[in-house]
């Protein structure tokens, strides 16, 4: 039994006609928009690709820029033959085609809801990326006159401003580090000189912030050298600090950026794929619609239009079967010998033949 199965008359089935043609050409603006959203993606994960580590990150925007390519490609083929199809001669010439291509739109439209819920599951590894990035950044701050190094101070800078944070996790990440160049250490200080010998590694470290840190709306000038020592400022208390300095870590500040925009993509994505789905549910009705007329042999007759023909349960058994058989015609049976080529045949003598030779009696 057909599963939703619909009459249509002519007058359906031309109105069915133009509003797909019309339908698919607002899936190629569709398209456009993924492959915008994709390339949207691309160009803010490289603004901030100096703070991320090497990882498949950008395999979410490749694949919507993919997908939207395609469907610009596919929607406008469909925009054709669903303006063809309301006319049952023209119709003839796509017969043979528009199975295959509701069988590629179909899987298209899949690739759709992969992208889209991509976009939800990208977060783990664009976490771990800016966790392992922004270490190195952090950790490479203070190397301003080495080559490849010296615009991470920058960077480094101009981010924390920017997304108002300071370190990876937090504040304290900048007191495990040297931030501070050697070149700007007086050597003749002997508070210097203990600090780099109270190390182990021989490390200036202090408990500071680079002023990039500062929180601009504090209601007294930034304190970022000594922040835990409350005796070395007036009126200072080290746990009441967020007045001065950001407390929250850029991984988490640039994570929370990167997930509200994802969660909008994954949204028109989704959203996409429901408007695809509906456009391919239309032209499989025409498809039917139009192959049960021609069956029929009355142009202007009714017809009847279904998404499956049969069931999905025997649907699903007979496709089944079609991937169990592949290739089983081509393959040869040798259990017991059967059709075996080399069995009942003779086998040749090599020119030698079997003479009696008789003994003459005596």
């Amino acid at each position: 039994m057909a599963v939703l199965k619909v009459k249509f008359t002519k007058t359906k089935r031309d109105k069915l006609a133009q509003i797909l043609w019309i339908l698919n050409w607002i899936s190629v603006v569709s398209g456009i928009i993924l492959f915008s959203l994709g390339l949207f993606l691309k160009i803010e994960i490289k603004k901030r690709n100096e703070v991320m580590a090497k990882g498949d990150i950008n395999s979410v925007p490749n694949m919507l820029i993919s997908v939207g390519v395609i469907a610009c490609i596919i929607n406008f083929l469909g925009g054709k033959i669903c303006y063809d199809c309301s006319d049952a001669n023209k119709f003839s010439r796509w017969k043979l085609v528009m199975l295959p291509y509701i069988v590629c739109t179909f899987c298209f439209t899949f690739c759709i809801l992969v992208g889209a819920l991509m976009c939800y599951t990208m977060r783990n590894e664009l976490e771990e990326s800016l966790y392992l990035g922004l270490r190195d950044a952090i950790k490479f701050y203070k190397d301003t006159d080495i080559p490849g190094r010296c615009f991470l101070k920058k960077t480094v800078d101009m981010l924390q401003i920017g997304f108002q944070c300071c370190g990876n996790n937090g504040f304290r990440d900048w007191f495990e580090i040297q931030w501070v160049s050697a070149r700007y250490l007086n050597m003749a200080s002997k508070e210097v000189l203990d600090r780099l010998k109270s190390n182990v590694d021989g490390k200036f470290l202090v408990d500071g912030v680079p002023f990039s840190c500062c929180n601009p709306s504090s209601p007294r000038p930034c304190i970022q050298y000594q922040l835990t020592n409350n005796s070395a400022h007036y009126n200072y208390d080290f746990l009441t600090e967020e007045l001065n300095i950001w407390v929250k870590g850029c991984r988490e500040a640039l994570l929370d950026h990167y997930t509200a925009i994802m969660r909008s993509i994954g949204i028109a994505a989704l959203l996409i794929w429901l408007f695809e789905l509906s456009v391919l549910i239309g032209v499989r009705y025409l498809q039917t619609a139009m192959k049960n007329v021609l069956l029929l042999g009355d142009l202007e007759g009714e017809s009847d239009g279904w998404l499956l023909e049969n069931s999905f349960v025997e649907t699903a058994k007979y496709n089944i079967n079609i991937i169990k058989n592949l290739g089983k015609a081509n393959q040869i049976s040798t259990v017991s010998g059967m059709n075996d080529p080399n069995i009942n045949v003779q086998n040749a003598n090599c020119g030698k033949t079997n003479v009696t030779k008789s003994i003459p009696a005596a």
